[in-house]
């Protein structure tokens, strides 16, 4: 698995002419570094002088960015079994008209999957950026950067995931799927944009 690699193993593949991992394991890398930093905040303000009105807001922003990392660090193995399971689909034989049609609908079912997990990235790097903004509000003030760079990186998987999603849609043919999944990003996008000015907005105000 490439979550069970060392970081310059990982690195090293990334760099590599390998298909995978791409840039869709990188988004929910990214996103996964979001929330490990929001939880960060949350245990550097947990039982510290000052912040005792906040205690419960901070341990349940820190329990949903634990559950936020956790899904994350699955998608980076999850991107990139997508990826294959595309490739293992236009592998299939196809001399034929039944095993042409098995082939299409195989590379179909994969390429939807595909455009899927990105999305669902997307998703969870939204969340990441709401924690982003509480936690830049009540969370100890020493280390309100490190929930700037939370939110910066939660919105930068933001818009990387959306380019795999983007590109896994041009492959497939059912158009209400693709209309779907297109406005559901945009709508993504646009709270991601809101929310990262807002917590950058919180960071600037409470620094």
């Amino acid at each position: 698995m490439l979550v069970d690699k060392k970081l310059s193993e990982f690195l090293n593949e990334l760099a590599s002419g390998a298909s995978t991992p791409g840039g869709g394991s990188s988004a929910a890398l990214v996103a996964a570094n979001a929330a490990a930093l929001v939880s960060m905040v949350c245990n550097l303000t947990i039982d510290k002088k000052g912040y005792e009105e906040v205690q419960d807001a901070i341990r349940e922003i820190l329990h949903d960015s634990e559950k936020l990392r956790e899904e994350l660090t699955r998608l980076i193995d999850l991107d990139a079994e997508a990826f294959d399971e595309i490739m293992d689909a236009y592998r299939l034989p196809k001399s034929n008209f039944e095993e042409k049609a098995i082939r299409k609908e195989a590379i179909q079912a994969a390429t939807r999957k595909a455009s899927q997990v990105p999305m669902r990235t997307i998703e969870l790097a939204v969340e990441t950026l709401s924690l982003a903004k509480e936690v830049a509000e009540v969370g100890n003030k020493n280390v309100l950067s490190d929930a700037g760079v939370a939110a910066s990186l939660a919105s930068a998987a933001v818009e990387s995931a959306w380019f795999n999603v983007e590109i896994n849609l041009k492959g497939i043919d059912d158009d209400k799927f693709v209309e779907e999944m297109e406005e559901h990003g945009e709508n993504l996008m646009d709270e991601a944009d809101e929310l990262y000015e807002a917590a950058l907005d919180a960071v600037d105000r409470m620094m």
